[in-house]
């Protein structure tokens, strides 16, 4: 099984219109979206984005409509060419490639999860499973016992002869991932791949990817325009706005740390009970001795739970070797919680 592969975006620049290249430079230089728009015609879908994809995790590009975050991930693959900048996989640039190179790379190292689910209507569960490696000219008997496998593993074993528009929404989507993850290639690129679904069957999908994810250790990146969805799937988080990086980091960094008010907006409202975990707000360091002792992993509101129910008023807060790293009282927790 192919393991992810590392993604470097480098000074990413993307302006729609027939005089890009000449305009470039402008915007470099200071020239804004409006201004770009009034003088010249010309849109700005990305302006200088740098990111760094550590192979095999989950990469969240997050933003609302218009943020660039679509226009993003299509460059991964080079369905859009950049204006300017690097798009580096494995150390090669996308960029760079000859056109037989970018087809074998599409097909090899790449394969997309779209929020449409975009299935072949006259194809069933199996046919449309085995379509990416039947295109690479795989045998049909390895085709059928990896599409066999996969679509076993994300739970619709016993669906194989079945047609998409006799599938929920729900299964068409895990067709789809099962599809993606037939292909065995080492980057999934999954754009708005859940939000189509409805609210519990999207939060089943994110518990299959999360599941899956442990063991096939892909390169994922994630579009999404919500904020749960990005905290609970993300090991980083880029949140962009009007093509602009604003803020990336873990979840726990966001959360705790917003780049400014616009950040601050989007995670006003989140449940940090169920995001932040005790290594993000404890006093580090050392702890006082006989203390009763928390998992810096634990969530805030299971570790609230466990101090209600232990009595004590500090904790000492231990890694994954049991050694004490930081403490932490009833009180810091209530703060963290309910600021």
């Amino acid at each position: 099984m192919a393991e992810g592969i590392g993604i470097e975006i480098r000074n990413l620049y993307k302006i729609f219109g027939p005089d890009a290249a000449r305009l470039v430079t402008q915007v470099q230089q200071g020239m804004t979206k409006a201004e770009l728009n009034e003088r010249h015609a010309h849109v700005l879908g990305l302006r200088d984005i740098s990111i760094s994809m550590p192979a095999g995790g989950i990469q969240v590009i997050m933003g609302l409509s218009g943020s660039g975050k679509s226009t993003l991930i299509r460059h991964i693959n080079r369905l859009i060419d950049p204006t300017a900048g690097e798009v580096l996989v494995g150390g090669e640039d996308v960029v760079k490639m000859a056109p037989e190179a970018l087809r074998q790379f599409r097909r090899h190292k790449t394969a997309m999860v779209f929020q449409k689910f975009a299935l072949l209507p006259h194809r069933n569960v199996l046919e449309n499973t085995v379509y990416g490696l039947e295109v690479q000219g795989v045998s049909r008997a390895k085709q059928v016992e990896a599409a066999m496998t996969w679509i076993e593993r994300v739970g619709l074993k016993g669906y194989e002869t079945k047609y998409p528009n006799q599938l929920s929404g729900g299964m068409q989507q895990r067709v789809g991932l099962a599809r993606a993850l037939t292909n065995d290639a080492p980057i999934l690129l999954m754009d708005e791949a859940f939000s189509a679904l409805d609210p519990l069957i999207r939060v089943d999908m994110q518990t299959i990817l999360l599941d899956l994810q442990k063991d096939i250790r892909k390169t994922i990146v994630f579009i999404t325009h919500d904020l749960d969805e990005a905290l609970r799937l993300g090991d980083q988080i880029a949140i962009l706005r009007d093509g602009c990086m604003v803020q990336q980091g873990s979840g726990q960094e966001i959360v705790l740390k917003p780049a400014d008010s616009y950040i601050e907006s989007f995670v006003e409202h989140v449940n940090r009970g169920k995001v932040l975990r005790l290594g993000s707000v404890m006093e580090p360091g050392g702890s006082e001795p006989d203390l009763p002792q928390l998992s810096d992993q634990l969530l805030l509101a299971d570790a609230a739970r466990a101090m209600m129910h232990s009595g004590a008023a500090r904790f000492a807060v231990t890694n994954a070797a049991g050694q004490p790293v930081g403490q932490i009282s009833v009180a810091q927790v209530n703060q963290a919680l309910y600021g």
